[in-house]
């Protein structure tokens, strides 16, 4: 695959110009994603302090590294919608933009007077892409969400954690990350689409809406016993042995998707049982039995480190991995080879912070090899309205 240096132009959305008002992390999230795709993104942001992300730890010489690294590569603009010389460069942003993203509560920007429909009627081809924590529709669009009170509510939480304990907060923020993915997919497919109608789209993803989503097992379970499932730790719910397992020096993973990987499973790690027995024959009854069999396991697999059940395993061709921390997942070889950890430019305060790199690998998207700085607060203003006057 073709590199790119942070300053190479790239990727199929190259051209697409993105108008982004969100902040913190769903929006964000989705602009970095459409970024990384070729598209230039311009932040708006609130004048005086910005994104709120701009004030969240850790810091380097006051600039914010959780900042930096969703919002690399952006130009900045702040912006007051409240003032009339602010919404005359507002307008025309809005005539040469593609896309608009925002995430405030429904309302906000039709009070501001920049609601779908005036922007639709005005600006035809313009798509709209807003995600917020209940969509723009049903009883409840108007009450507040961050990522916690969707995943609680969304049925999330009441799956994770260990069995017989309190509800437990997946560790990443699935609830911002997983709606911010969704309005990808959708301003994709409203670009597509525009390409055939002429015509802009609006785009509503709501958070709680794509907690569910995610949640085949539980849904499907739920809706056809009437019985909600609850938390079983790191064990799936559904297929045995899939779980974290004990080893003398820490936890890793085993896989076993199957009977056949079961019964390679048994051989592999010489289990004192049979594959054939009746108790783990079938992946029902290694369910229903899969607190004996993991005691089984762990009796064998606490005898050595991890690394050499893993190597065993790996060498039979079966799913393992350790439990690594952020730490060891920074200097993970594979990930490195993938150019998944991508150090940035330095700023003006000669920060140097990491990103994540692309993970979506296209043969023609080149890859990146560092990244741009995240934008200080309005400091591209003077490139913008230099670009608004050609």
């Amino acid at each position: 695959m073709p590199q790119a240096t942070a300053a190479t132009p790239h990727g199929p959305l190259s051209g697409v110009t993105i108008l982004d008002l969100t902040h913190v992390l769903a929006g964000p999230f989705c602009s970095h994603t459409l970024l990384d795709l070729g598209a230039r993104v311009i932040k708006v942001e609130k004048p005086g302090t910005g994104d709120d992300t701009r004030a969240f730890p850790p810091f380097q010489n006051g600039q914010s590294a959780y900042f930096a690294a969703l919002n690399t590569g952006k130009q900045s603009i702040a912006l007051d919608l409240k003032s009339p010389s602010d919404r005359r460069i507002f307008d025309r942003l809005l005539a040469r933009a593609d896309v608009i993203l925002e995430n405030f509560r429904p309302g906000v920007m039709v009070r501001l007077g920049y609601g779908w429909d005036k922007l639709h009627a005005k600006y035809p081809r313009l798509i709209y892409g807003a995600v917020s924590g209940f969509g723009h529709t049903g009883p409840d669009a108007n009450k507040p969400a961050y990522d916690m009170v969707v995943q609680a509510r969304g049925g999330v939480m009441s799956i994770t954690g260990e069995e017989g304990g309190p509800p437990v907060r997946v560790g990443a923020s699935i609830g911002d990350i997983v709606a911010g993915m969704y309005l990808t997919q959708g301003v994709l497919a409203a670009l597509y689409d525009r390409e055939k109608t002429g015509q802009g789209a609006f785009v509503d993803v709501a958070m709680l809406d794509a907690q569910l989503a995610i949640q085949e097992h539980a849904l499907a379970l739920t809706a056809t016993t009437g019985i909600a499932p609850g938390r079983s730790g790191a064990r799936h719910p559904t297929i045995t042995p899939f779980s974290t397992y004990r080893a003398a020096d820490g936890f890793f993973v085993i896989a076993a998707g199957n009977d056949a990987m079961f019964a390679h499973l048994c051989k592999t790690l010489d289990l004192p049982i049979k594959s054939e027995d009746p108790r783990f024959a079938t992946n029902a009854a290694r369910c229903d039995n899969h607190a004996l069999l993991k005691r089984l396991i762990e009796a064998v697999t606490l005898e050595h480190p991890a690394a050499y059940w893993m190597a065993r395993l790996e060498s039979a061709g079966l799913p393992t991995a350790r439990v690594q921390d952020m730490a060891e997942v920074l200097r993970d070889p594979q990930l490195l080879a993938r150019a998944m950890v991508i150090p940035m430019a330095a700023d003006a305060k000669g920060n140097h912070f990491t990103a994540p790199g692309n993970p979506i690998k296209l043969s023609t998207l080149p890859e990146l090899t560092t990244r741009p700085p995240a934008p200080a607060l309005d400091g591209d203003r003077a490139a913008i309205l230099n670009w608004l006057n050609t």
